[in-house]
C-alpha cells in the first residue's frame, strides 16, 4: 500500500563534498591553517629523512595558524594556495531547480488557455503564480513529471456535469499526488465582438458542458441559434476575436472578454446558481498529513473477488469509524475490463471490472484512517493512496467568480 507520506528523494539534501583526510568523520573539521601544516609535513617528510620532524611552514607569505612566525629557512615550503573565496562552492538545493515557496512565482499548468476557469482555479490556489497554459489534461500532468512546472490545477468534478473521467484515469496512470483542492463557482457570461447584437447571432460556442449549463437561460433569452462544442471556453472566446466571427458569440469568463476584447452580450447566464467546479492541486511529492485543520484523503482500489460484498466491506471499514465519504466513482479496469466466471451449470458468466476511486473526510494522519486502510488493504487487490489533503474551507461566491483570487492554502496545510 502506497501512503501519503512524504518519501525520500534525491534532491532532499544538498551535495557535500567531504575532504579527504586521515580524521575519522565524527572529527571536527580542519582549519584552514591545520590543513596546510598537515600537506606541508607531507611534504617535508618526502624530502627528508622518515625521522626528521618538519618544521611549520610559512603560509602566503603569513604565519603558522598557533601564532608563532614561521622558519626563515623552510622557504621552500611555501603554499600560496588559492583563496577561500575563489574556491567553488558546494551544492545547495537551490541549484537543482526546487518549488519555490508558496506563491512565489510558484510554475503552475493548467488545461486551457489564458482566460480559462483553470487558470483562474490556479491564482486562487497559487495567488501571484507563473500559469502555464497546457492544451491537453495530458501535458499537464507531463510538464509537472518533467520540472517544467512545479505543480498542476486540474478539474476531477462539476456540482451539475458530474466528474471529469479524463483526469480520474489519468491520476492513476501518472505518479503525481494530490496535496490540495480548489472549489470554484463558475459564472458564464455571453461574449460577442464590439457592436454586435444579439438578434445578429447564428451560433454560440463554447465547451460542451458550458453549453448545457446555460441552455435553458439561452432558450429564455430567444436565442434560436446552433450552438457548437469548442475544446474550452476561454479557447472558444479566442477563436471568436481572432477569426472575427460577427455572428458568432462564446460562452466564457468575464476575464475572457477582457482578454480577447469582447464585449458582454449577457452576464451570468448559467442556469444554475451553485455552478461549482472541483479542481485539484497535483505535485510531484506528497505533503505530510497534519490533523490539525479539516483534512480529505482521495485513494483508489480494485478488487479481484466476486460481486459486491468487497464494496459493502469497504465502506462499511470507514463506517464503523464514522469516516464520511464526500464521493465514489468507479471506473473500468484498463489493464482487465471484463473478468469470466465459469459456472459448469450456467455456463459462463461475463462481468466487468472497475476501478473505486474514494475520497473521505480525514487525514492519513489520524489513526482510524490508517486502521481503515489496513482493514480494506486485505480484501483488495489493489489500494493507492492519491493524497491526503487540507479541505477547501473557503465560502462561495456564486455571484461572481471573482473569488478566485483569494488565497487558499499552502502544500504544508497552512492557510494563506
Amino acid at each position: 500500500m502506497e501512503t501519503a507520506s512524504a518519501s525520500a528523494s534525491p534532491w532532499a539534501r544538498p551535495a557535500q563534498i567531504r575532504p579527504r583526510s586521515a580524521r575519522p568523520p565524527c572529527a571536527s573539521p580542519f582549519a584552514r591553517a591545520d590543513w596546510q601544516t598537515t600537506c606541508a609535513a607531507i611534504l617535508a617528510t618526502d624530502a627528508n629523512s622518515p625521522s626528521a620532524v618538519p618544521p611549520p611552514p610559512r603560509v602566503n607569505g603569513g604565519h603558522h595558524g598557533n601564532g608563532k612566525p614561521a622558519l626563515a629557512d623552510h622557504t621552500n615550503l611555501d603554499l600560496d594556495l588559492v583563496p577561500i573565496s575563489n574556491l567553488p562552492r558546494p551544492l545547495s538545493i537551490t541549484d537543482l531547480s526546487p518549488a519555490p515557496m508558496h506563491g512565489n512565482q510558484l510554475r503552475v499548468a493548467y488545461q486551457g488557455v489564458p482566460g480559462a476557469y483553470s487558470e483562474a482555479a490556479a491564482a486562487k490556489a497559487y495567488p501571484s503564480c507563473d500559469a502555464i497554459p497546457c492544451d491537453q489534461f495530458e501535458v499537464a500532468f507531463q510538464a509537472v513529471e518533467l520540472w517544467i512546472a512545479d505543480r498542476a490545477v486540474l478539474p476531477v468534478e462539476n456540482s451539475l456535469g458530474g466528474s471529469i473521467h479524463r483526469n480520474y484515469d489519468l491520476l492513476l496512470r501518472h505518479r503525481l499526488h494530490i496535496v490540495g483542492e480548489v472549489q470554484l463557482p463558475v459564472h458564464h457570461c455571453l461574449l460577442a465582438l464590439p457592436g454586435v447584437r444579439k438578434e445578429l447571432l447564428t451560433r454560440v460556442i463554447s465547451h460542451p458542458q458550458a453549453l448545457a449549463q446555460c441552455e435553458l437561460t439561452l432558450n429564455a433569452m430567444g436565442l434560436n441559434v446552433a450552438r457548437e462544442a469548442f475544446d474550452d471556453t476561454a479557447g472558444a472566446a479566442e477563436h471568436v476575436a481572432a477569426a472575427g466571427l460577427r455572428d458568432t458569440a462564446a460562452i466564457a469568463s468575464s476575464r475572457a472578454a477582457d482578454l480577447y476584447g469582447l464585449q458582454i452580450l449577457a452576464d451570468g447566464i448559467q442556469d444554475d446558481s451553485g455552478n461549482v467546479t472541483r479542481f485539484v492541486m497535483l505535485a510531484r511529492e506528497p505533503i505530510i498529513p497534519r490533523t490539525d485543520r479539516p483534512f480529505k484523503t482521495s485513494i483508489v482500489f480494485a478488487h479481484d473477488r466476486e460481486g459486491t460484498s468487497v464494496l459493502f466491506k469497504v465502506l462499511s471499514a470507514f463506517a464503523f469509524r464514522d469516516i464520511s465519504l464526500t464521493k465514489i466513482e468507479s471506473r473500468p479496469h484498463r489493464h482487465r475490463p471484463i473478468r469470466l466466471v465459469d459456472d459448469a451449470n450456467v455456463g459462463t458468466a461475463k462481468h466487468f471490472e472497475y476501478m473505486f476511486y474514494i475520497d473521505f473526510q480525514a487525514s492519513m494522519a489520524e489513526v482510524r484512517a490508517q486502521n481503515a486502510l489496513a482493514e480494506i488493504q486485505e480484501f483488495t487487490s489493489f489500494l493507492r493512496v492519491l493524497g491526503s489533503y487540507p479541505m477547501d474551507m473557503t465560502p462561495w461566491d456564486t455571484a461572481s467568480a471573482s473569488a478566485s483570487a483569494s488565497p487558499i492554502s499552502d502544500d504544508s496545510g497552512r492557510s494563506s
